[in-house]
C-alpha cells in the first residue's frame, strides 16, 4: 500500500504580521547548537508600528541558488518540497547567495556557512510562535483561500 504525503504550502499573511519578531527568534534558535542562534532564516521588513513583512524564502520551482551551485550542494527534499543544503558539498562560494533574486539566500557569519529556508523537515518552528497566525503551513489545497484579516484596535 503506497502512503502520498498531502502537499503543504507555507503561507504568510502580511495583513496579520504585527512585526513582533517571535518567528525570527524561534527560526535562530531553532537552527543554533550550545545555546548559541543562527542567523534567522525568515525576516521581518518593518513598515511601521507593529507592521511587518515576513521574507522567507520561496522554495522557487526552478530555483537560481540551486541551478547555479558548482556542487549541486542545494537539492530539493522530496518529501517537503524545500530545497535543502548538502553541507558536505558546499564549498562556500557563496554564488547562491548573489545569484537568489529575492535575498533569501544568507551568509552566517557566526557559523560560517550558508544558510536558507528548509521548512525545518516539514515542521516550521517559526509557524507556531506567530501569535496572530501570519505565518502558515497548510494543506496546498486550502493555500487559495484567503484567511481572517487580523482586527487592529484604533490608536
Amino acid at each position: 500500500m503506497e502512503i502520498h504525503r498531502m502537499e503543504m504550502i507555507y503561507r504568510v499573511n502580511v495583513e496579520r504580521c504585527i512585526a513582533c519578531g517571535k518567528c525570527e527568534l524561534a527560526c535562530a534558535f531553532a537552527h543554533g547548537s550550545e545555546g548559541k542562534p543562527a542567523k534567522t532564516r525568515i525576516n521581518i521588513f518593518r513598515r511601521g508600528p507593529e507592521l511587518g513583512t515576513p521574507v522567507v524564502c520561496f522554495q522557487c520551482h526552478d530555483a537560481a541558488c540551486a541551478a547555479i551551485c558548482p556542487t549541486q550542494a542545494l537539492v530539493r527534499n522530496a518529501a517537503t518540497g524545500a530545497i535543502e543544503m548538502v553541507r558536505e558539498r558546499c564549498i562556500l562560494c557563496r554564488m547562491c547567495v548573489a545569484a537568489c533574486p529575492f535575498g533569501n539566500m544568507l551568509w552566517d557569519e557566526a557559523y560560517h556557512r550558508v544558510q536558507k529556508c528548509d521548512l525545518c523537515g516539514g515542521d516550521p518552528k517559526c509557524v507556531p510562535f506567530c501569535p496572530t497566525h501570519a505565518l502558515e503551513y497548510v494543506p496546498a489545497d486550502a493555500a487559495a483561500t484567503r484567511p481572517e484579516p487580523l482586527v487592529r484596535e484604533a490608536v
